[in-house]
C-alpha cells in the first residue's frame, strides 16, 4: 500500500497535522537512519514487539552460513571469533544500557536470564544478612522477593520458581509502592523499567536507591526500554539487569537476550545454571565446577551462533547515534501521536493509558478502547490498511515508536486511519 494511495499518506495529507509531520521529518536528526532498515509502505508501529530488519543483516548471515560454517566449519570457533561472541556482543549492548564494558554477556532468553539473576540476587542478599532461609541468626531473614505487580507474566512465574529454590516467598508490589514496601526481609526486587501494557516508565534510580537502603538487591527488566531511551545502570548502582534484543535493538525473532552483572558483584554471582561455557577452564572437562571471571560467569551452554552474529550485525545501526537524540525523538513522536489521536479519533472511543508526563513515559502509547469499539477488530482493520500495531486483551491497542526508523508522517497517518476505523473519516 503506497503512502500516495487511497488510504491517505503524507502526500495526500490535507491538513495542519500532515503539514506539521512533513516539517518535523525535515528537521529530524535521525531521519537518515531509516534507510538502514528494510521497510515498505506499511506504517510499522510494533517495534516494541519485533524490531524491523537492519539492511546489513542478511549479507552478514549469508557469510556466516556459507563461509564461516560452510567452509571453515569447526575452525570458526577460534578463527571467526565464535567463542568470544557472547562477551563481544555484550560489550556492544553495554553503552545502550549505561554500562561500562565487561559487565554484559549476550545469550540465552530473557526468561533464563531472569531466573539466573533472581536466584543469584537472593543468594547474595541472604549471605549479606547472614539470615537466609534457615542459615545463621546475625540478621533478619532475607526471604522475600518483591515482584513488579504489572510485570510481564513470565517474570512472575520465574520469580516464583526462584523463590522455591531459595526458600523465599514472592509478593507482588506496584512499582510506585516499591520504595515504601521494601524492608528488612526483602532479598530482591524484580522490576520492569517500562510497563509493557501501558508504556509507563518506572523510576530506575529512585527504586534502586530505596532497595539498597533496605539492604536488598534489585534486578531490572529492560525489555521495553533498551534502545528506546537512555538507561543508566552504572550511574544508578543497579545490581543486575536483563533484557531482550528483538524489540528496540532489532536483533531478530528470538534473538539472544543479555545479562548485566555489576562489576563489583561479579565475583559473588552464583548462577543456578552453572554450564560448561561459564567454567573457568571449559575444555578441561573437569567434574568440578569453577566459575569464570567477569561477565563470562553469566554464560551457560553453547551459544546460538547464527542468532548471536545476526544480533552483532544488527547492533551496527547504533554507530554514531546519541541516545539523547533517540529519547528526544521518542518523546516527540509519542507527543505528536497523542495530539493526532485527539484530533482524529472521536471522543469517547479511546483513552490513553500512557502517562502524559515525559518522565513517566517509555516509547509506546497504549490506548484503551471504549464506547463500544472492539479493540481486536480495530487492530485487524488497521493492519488491513497498512498500520501495524498490536492488541492486548481485554481492549488495549499498543503502538511502539522506534526512533531510528519511525517517521512523523507514519504517526500522522496511523492516527488518521485509527480515527477512520473507530468511526471518523477524513
Amino acid at each position: 500500500m503506497s503512502e500516495r494511495g487511497g488510504h491517505g499518506g503524507i502526500a495526500e495529507g490535507r491538513g495542519p497535522l500532515a503539514a506539521e509531520a512533513a516539517a518535523l521529518d525535515a528537521e529530524d536528526v535521525l531521519a537518515a537512519k531509516r534507510k538502514d532498515f528494510v521497510l515498505d509502505d506499511t506504517v510499522y508501529l510494533d517495534g516494541n514487539s519485533l524490531g524491523a530488519l537492519p539492511r546489513s543483516v542478511p549479507g552478514r548471515l549469508a557469510d556466516v552460513v556459507e563461509r564461516e560454517w560452510g567452509r571453515l566449519r569447526i575452525r570458526s570457533w577460534q578463527e571467526s571469533g565464535w567463542w568470544t561472541a557472547p562477551e563481544r556482543v555484550g560489550d556492544l549492548i553495554a553503552p545502550l544500557i549505561g554500562a561500562a564494558g565487561g559487565q554484559v554477556v549476550a545469550g540465552d532468553s530473557t526468561s533464563v536470564n531472569v531466573f539466573k539473576a533472581v536466584v543469584a540476587a537472593v543468594r547474595m542478599a541472604q549471605r549479606d544478612s547472614g539470615g537466609g532461609a534457615g542459615e545463621g541468626d546475625s540478621g533478619p531473614a532475607r526471604t522475600e522477593v518483591l515482584v513488579d505487580a504489572t510485570t510481564f507474566p513470565t517474570d512472575g512465574y520465574l520469580a516464583e520458581s526462584a523463590a522455591r529454590m531459595t526458600g523465599a516467598t514472592v509478593r507482588a508490589v506496584a512499582p510506585a509502592d516499591m520504595a515504601a514496601e521494601v524492608g528488612p526481609t526483602t532479598a530482591v526486587a524484580l522490576v520492569n523499567h517500562v510497563d509493557y501494557r501501558t508504556g509507563e516508565l518506572n523510576d530506575l534510580p529512585g527504586i534502586t536507591a530505596a532497595v539498597h537502603r533496605a539492604g536488598a538487591r534489585v534486578v531490572w527488566d529492560l525489555c521495553h526500554s533498551a534502545g528506546a531511551l537512555p538507561v543508566d545502570l552504572d550511574a544508578s548502582g543497579a545490581d543486575l539487569a536483563v533484557g531482550c534484543t528483538y524489540k528496540y535493538l532489532n536483533g531478530g525473532p528470538g534473538s539472544p537476550a543479555y545479562l548485566y552483572v555489576r562489576r563489583a558483584l561479579q565475583p559473588r554471582f552464583d548462577s543456578p545454571l552453572p554450564g560448561w561455557n561459564s567454567h573457568a577452564d571449559p575444555f578441561a572437562m573437569s567434574a568440578g565446577y569453577r566459575p569464570a571471571e567477569g561477565a563470562a560467569r553469566g554464560r551457560v551452554g553453547t551459544p546460538d551462533i547464527l542468532s548471536l552474529l545476526a544480533l552483532e550485525e544488527a547492533l551496527g545501526v547504533w554507530e554514531g547515534v546519541e541516545l539523547t537524540a533517540v529519547r528526544a525523538k521518542s518523546l516527540a513522536l509519542t507527543d505528536f501521536f497523542l495530539r493526532c489521536v485527539r484530533a482524529y479519533v472521536p471522543e469517547g472511543r479511546t483513552r490513553s493509558l500512557t502517562p502524559e508526563a515525559h518522565g513517566r513515559r517509555g516509547s509506546q502509547v497504549s490506548l484503551l478502547c471504549e464506547g463500544g469499539v472492539d479493540a481486536g477488530r480495530a487492530m485487524e482493520a488497521l493492519i488491513a490498511r497498512g498500520i501495524v500495531g498490536d492488541f492486548r486483551r481485554p481492549g488495549v491497542l499498543r503502538f511502539g515508536f522506534t526512533p531510528l526508523y519511525t517517521s512523523f508522517a507514519d504517526v500522522e497517518r496511523a492516527a488518521r486511519v485509527l480515527g477512520e476505523v473507530t468511526g471518523v473519516t477524513g
